[in-house]
């Protein structure tokens, strides 16, 4: 039996009972940052069929000058069918912090065209809490070559050029995703030499607001705090330190009903390295 997913994000029950659907397709998609203590791949199990989805080497840009650079329709299309990933593939991205680099999977598949596609709600450790079953992690796995095709729409994703517009043309408000101290400029940013601070008129909206033990908030609660700082009216643009976070507040918004939304690529790590102030 085929399945669709409901919403943007699923819960990890919805997952268990849909586990042996035909075209599910679980995609682990953590990243080192995302995982705290130093513990990447230090975690030997992962969801029962579960991929790994390569978000820093396999579908990023490799020459980008900055980190998990958007690739192109060809090498995401490539390395999407190397997932054996079909354009009928229902879609569930999780994590191993909980909520984190997810996002950013569930909106780069948005990106390139495909609409069955969810995040899993509290990631990896939701599911353990769950007490559903785990399997070892599978170095090498044999997998049918897919027949997804990406189709880039471009409203999803912005670049330098458009920000540089946008803040003389304040045609977008600008919503930062990183934390309090760091928008503000009061700590430094994890990345050696990159300066502090934030692109001008962007409002702060820490990702972590967003959260609670590790899963989305529910969507009443999303929508209170996304009605107290933008309207629904405007058109956004999300950004943080590297384009991952951002896709968190991508993800709370659409849930919210905010459609004219987009994340900026580069992020502040680009921003903050290109126009110096």
């Amino acid at each position: 039996m085929e399945i669709q997913v409901p919403s943007s994000i699923v819960s990890v029950v919805w997952l268990q009972e849909h586990l042996e659907a035909s075209n599910l397709i679980i995609l682990n998609a953590t990243i080192q940052k995302a995982v705290s203590n130093n513990d990447f791949n230090t975690i030997s199990t992962q969801i029962p069929h579960a991929s790994f989805f390569d978000l820093k080497h396999k579908f990023s840009d490799a020459s980008g000058k900055f980190p998990n650079t958007f690739p192109s329709e060809k090498q995401f299309t490539t390395e999407a069918q190397k997932l054996g990933i079909n354009k009928e593939s229902c879609l569930v991205i999780y994590d191993e912090k909980g909520i984190y680099s997810s996002a950013r999977v569930w909106w780069m598949f948005k990106a390139f065209g495909h609409k069955n596609v969810a995040v899993l709600d509290g990631g990896f450790p939701a599911w353990k809490y769950a007490g559903f079953k785990v399997e070892p992690k599978k170095a090498t796995k044999k997998i049918v070559l897919g027949n997804f095709k990406a189709c880039y729409n471009p409203k999803y994703m912005r670049f330098f050029e458009d920000i540089v517009e946008t803040v003389k043309s304040k045609s977008h408000v600008v919503i930062d995703a990183r934390s309090e101290s760091r928008f503000k400029g009061l700590e430094p940013e994890p990345r050696q030499g990159l300066r502090s601070g934030n692109i001008p008129d962007s409002i702060n909206l820490p990702y972590t607001r967003l959260l609670a033990n590790g899963c989305l908030k529910t969507a009443t609660e999303l929508k209170v705090i996304f009605a107290d700082i933008v309207s629904a009216d405007n058109a956004i643009i999300f950004s943080c330190g590297s384009g991952i976070t951002a896709c968190i507040l991508a993800l709370g918004a659409e849930i919210s009903g905010y459609e004219n939304i987009s994340v900026y690529d580069g992020s502040w790590t680009e921003w903050g390295s290109l126009i110096k102030e």
